[in-house]
């Protein structure tokens, strides 16, 4: 019988995770993907005469990472080099107004209590230990497993584990638990930032995105060379162990004969064979019918409102002056509110928008660049990049509005070039049917998380890996759906072998 041939589309970090344990179990694994590299939104662009990390920059949950270079026999440090952050993250509100988080509790409720007081630091001592139950409630028979239904995930955590479901109060908005820790807005409105992690709002994001605190006091590490080097990484083990790639292949459909899963076929016209396919594509990108009509129902159709954030992004080289810059750096807006209902209702780019600043080139244990350093910036945008996309006049106004909130704050930027700028159009480019949703369907209230699909589909031999499936959004969170993917793969294969011997758990070996 020829050996079982498995097709993974989408070289992003779920695709690689899945194709790294198919490959070294021994199965004919085929990447194509229609990037001329790996790492979907983990990706670096030139900007002048350098690379810039345009993608995700924060790095957490190493275990999940661990675990996969694990399965494969491989130690994931001797792959890839991390350096732990104690600052996690500076935030400002104006010249004056600054605050530090650190991955310590103590320090961090020092910090709040210098800057808000003493009642306040008491508040965060509670919201972390109530993130870290939350966290501690979700990780294994979510994060871990594959359970997408509220039902299973009750019967996962058994009678006793109910409690400890309700306590995350599951039905509440992450704003709304966020206000019984702590009475300060400037709080509130850094922590509800977690929300846009998974590109919701903290006004209709459920409270149990507050285990992003626990995540983080976890652990946040910096990669050496980016999160554009980590999916390098998993791609050349995975070659290692025998997968092949192929660049610049674009699928244009999936095939199926009888329903069920027989191969691709490419934009050339060139037909691939598979018994199994494994597709890291965007759920939406299913559901349009992008990949053909014979998968379209194991994706989603979703409508704007139903689309996570997107992003305009700009990349520049530049000397910063007056700010002192930490590896991550959050300006928040004056009115959060305000800033949420211009973009999810009014869908369109807010006046006064929160920016995100990653100066890739600063570190805990360097000293501040002293000339031109590179840096990420972003603020959240509506995921309108197909329907309507962002003109001319209101980049650059939206361009004016970031550099204003930034010089708000004490900070002055003076760029060596012109950045370069990525607006939601451009993520509908990168990323099509998504509309430049970048995590697939928003968290909005407790159901939304449950309403992604898992790794099966009703599609014989069809498969789903990636942000926009089953648990989440995130590189962690994607890294984790391919690890699902393909053990899907190899329990479905090995029970459908014949004459395979198998031992059952507390018995004997049986045919």
């Amino acid at each position: 019988m020829a050996q079982e041939r498995v097709i993974v589309i989408g070289a992003g970090i779920g695709g690689l995770a899945a194709a790294l344990r198919l490959a070294d179990a021994g199965r004919d694994t085929l990447v194509l993907e229609r990037a001329p590299h790996p790492g979907g939104k983990m990706r670096s662009i030139p900007v002048g005469d350098c690379r810039i990390e345009a993608g995700p920059t924060v790095f957490t949950m190493r275990w999940v990472f661990e675990a996969l270079f694990a399965d494969c026999g491989e130690r994931f440090a001797e792959h890839v080099v991390l350096a732990p952050t104690q600052l996690l993250a500076r935030h400002a509100w104006s010249r004056d107004e600054r605050l530090d988080l650190f991955a310590d509790i103590e320090a961090s409720a020092a910090a709040i209590a210098e800057f808000a007081g003493p009642r306040e630091a008491d508040g965060y001592r509670r919201f972390c230990a109530r993130s870290a139950e939350v966290y501690r409630t979700l990780e294994g028979p979510f994060i871990r497993e594959g359970r997408t239904s509220p039902a299973g995930l009750a019967q996962r955590v058994g009678l006793s584990g109910l409690g400890d479901l309700w306590r995350i109060q599951p039905f509440a908005t992450l704003w709304s638990a966020l206000g019984s820790f702590f009475r300060d807005p400037r709080l509130q409105q850094l922590f509800g930032r977690y929300a846009t992690y998974c590109g919701a709002s903290p006004f209709t994001a459920p409270a149990t995105l507050m285990l992003v605190a626990h995540v983080e006091q976890a652990g946040v590490w910096t990669v050496a060379g980016g999160l554009s080097a980590l999916a390098r990484a998993v791609a050349d083990l995975a070659a290692e162990r025998g997968a092949v790639f192929r660049y610049g292949a674009q699928v244009e459909r999936i095939l199926s004969e009888q329903g069920r899963i027989a191969g691709v076929l490419l934009s050339d016209g060139e037909r691939i064979a598979a018994d199994r396919v494994v597709c890291n594509a965007d759920c939406a990108a299913l559901g349009a019918g992008l990949l053909g009509p014979d998968t379209a129902a194991a994706g989603e159709r979703l409508t704007p409102g139903e689309r996570s954030l997107s992003a305009l992004t700009l990349c520049a080289a530049a000397t910063a002056r007056g700010f002192p810059l930490a590896h991550h750096t959050v300006f928040f807006s004056r009115d959060y509110r305000a800033e949420f209902d211009a973009i999810l209702r009014a869908r369109r780019l807010p006046e006064d928008p929160t920016v995100y600043v990653c100066a890739q080139d600063r570190s805990e244990a360097a000293s501040p660049p002293q000339g031109p350093e590179r840096l990420l910036m972003l603020v959240n945008a509506p995921a309108d990049g197909r329907e309507r996309p962002l003109t001319p006049p209101e980049i650059e106004t939206c361009a004016r509005n970031l550099f204003r909130r930034l010089e708000a704050c004490g900070l002055t930027l003076e760029p060596t070039s012109p950045p370069v700028t990525t607006t939601p159009r451009d993520f509908e480019s990168l990323f099509p049917g998504t509309g430049g949703a970048l995590y697939g369907r928003a968290a909005q209230g407790w159901a939304a998380t449950f309403k992604r699909a898992g790794a099966r589909t009703a599609v014989p031999g069809l498969y789903l890996a990636g942000g926009s499936v089953h648990p989440g959004p995130g590189v962690p969170m994607a890294a984790q759906s391919g690890r699902l993917a393909a053990a899907a793969i190899l329990d479905d294969h090995a029970s459908t072998a014949r004459s395979r011997r198998a031992a059952t758990r507390g018995g004997t070996s049986t045919r």
